[in-house]
């Protein structure tokens, strides 16, 4: 299948990579010619503009962004929507605000042109691992799309069956799942990287408790000194609270015990944001998640070992720095 795709960052170039290796054609730009030229060496078509990259794709068309949500994703779509013609289907695998979705959508489709959002989890492990997809849009839009989605996806052996699904297995077994009309992909993701901010604040919240074990206090006959990596390298065996997230920990503390390369200063991509705003606006509660959030504002202004095992996670699924 062919697919334009726009914006080469960590996320981008990888789901490139992973849809050259089973097959697709890639018709690739980013402002960064030395991220395209990289891929047009792995075979992807280089673009030297958004232009260019139109006119290498065969109509009715298929592009993908996967930009950082904000200006530079408002942008692009406006001058894509000069290029798109009736027919062509956009997507957005940003983190962008499901809300910003609708509009966009309706706005298209004036013009002929069909939209779905897709909240991509994977990170920088997602070339080997692959893609979890949460996808948005409507349904003849969504199944243009499946062969894309599909092969960006981790499939079933990316985890046992769960006991009592039987028969053909369902999307979400292979790793993508189309949860309802236009936004809905990306609530999905946005509520998806709440609940991720509130799992890592509950590991750094314990390992700050197991280190404060080993301090000295004169009105205490206890101490315990916890060899803080050996203890997650141990939880990862058979604890109920083993993850993916705490196999990265133990990978973090195992390579660094006192993870002296963070400041354990924790910057919000704003999904955590959007996740609270919406929770108010509904008038649910979720108290975890909020802290997580705070917690993560309050890491600016001094830091605990914990707030330094965030930046470490961080790092180790996303490839985000603190700075």
């Amino acid at each position: 299948m062919e697919l334009g795709m726009i914006g080469l960052g960590r996320m981008g170039a990888n789901m490139t990579r992973r849809l050259l290796r089973r097959g697709h054609r890639l018709v690739v730009y980013d402002r960064n010619a030395a991220i395209v030229q990289q891929l047009a060496n792995e075979g992807a078509v280089a673009a030297r503009d958004l232009r260019d990259l139109m006119q290498r794709l065969t109509p009715p068309r298929l592009v993908w962004l996967m930009l950082p949500a904000g200006q530079i994703t408002e942008d692009t779509i406006q001058e894509l929507r000069l290029l798109l013609e009736a027919g062509d289907l956009l997507v957005d695998g940003g983190n962008t605000y499901f809300e910003d979705d609708l509009r966009r959508w309706h706005e298209l489709k004036r013009f002929g042109i069909e939209y779905v959002d897709v909240g991509v989890s994977g990170g920088v492990w997602g070339l080997e691992r692959g893609y979890c997809l949460m996808v948005g849009g409507e349904t003849q839009a969504v199944a243009r799309l499946e062969p894309i989605l599909r092969d960006l996806a981790p499939g079933m052996s990316a985890a046992p069956r769960t006991p009592g699904r039987t028969g053909e297995p369902s999307a979400c077994e292979f790793g993508y799942y189309h949860c309802g009309p236009v936004g809905s992909g990306h609530f999905v993701k946005m509520i998806h990287n709440g609940i991720e901010y509130a799992l890592m604040q509950a590991y750094a919240e314990g390992v700050d408790l197991l280190r404060a074990a080993g301090q000295r206090q004169p009105d205490r006959d206890w101490r315990y000194e916890f060899d803080i990596p050996a203890i997650l390298e141990l939880w990862r065996r058979g604890s109920v609270v083993s993850s993916w997230l705490l196999d990265l920990a133990a990978a973090a503390t195992s390579r660094d015990p006192e993870l002296t390369a963070f400041t354990g200063q924790v910057p919000d991509s704003g999904e955590g944001r959007w996740t609270v705003q919406t929770a108010v606006n509904l008038g649910v509660s979720i108290p975890a998640i909020c802290e997580s959030l705070f917690a993560r504002f309050r890491s600016r202004r001094g830091n605990s070992y914990g707030e330094k095992l965030l930046s470490a996670l961080r790092e180790q699924f996303g490839g985000h720095r603190e700075h």
